[in-house]
């Protein structure tokens, strides 16, 4: 797997969490469930953990290539796509943490 899913989608799955998750307060209030948000945060967090953990292999591969490899920037993109990816996932996490201090209902 290359660098871009890390570099792209994983921020763009952490603002997808949110919209989800948003969109879901009113059925988890209706339901007293928090099931569905709790399920759409986990996915969004494993599959951002999973393209950072591509973009770090990347990384590591792209360390003991040759230094004209590094030239080509190829080792400064894979560490850039690794950082981009733990990011999101700290972003999905902490988008998270309210879900389990807050009840759906808190209005």
């Amino acid at each position: 797997m290359g660098n871009w899913p890390a570099l792209l989608l994983a921020p763009t799955l952490a603002l997808t969490n949110l919209s989800v998750t948003y969109a879901l307060v009113a059925p988890s209030c209706a339901h007293q469930s928090m099931l569905a948000p709790n399920a759409v945060a986990a996915v969004s967090l494993l599959l951002c953990a999973w393209m950072s953990r591509a973009a770090w292999r990347n990384w590591v591969a792209a360390r003991s290539m040759s230094r004209e490899a590094a030239r080509d920037g190829v080792t400064f993109l894979a560490l850039v796509s690794c950082l981009v990816g733990v990011l999101s996932c700290l972003a999905v996490v902490m988008q998270w943490f309210p879900q389990w201090v807050l009840s759906p209902c808190a209005a």
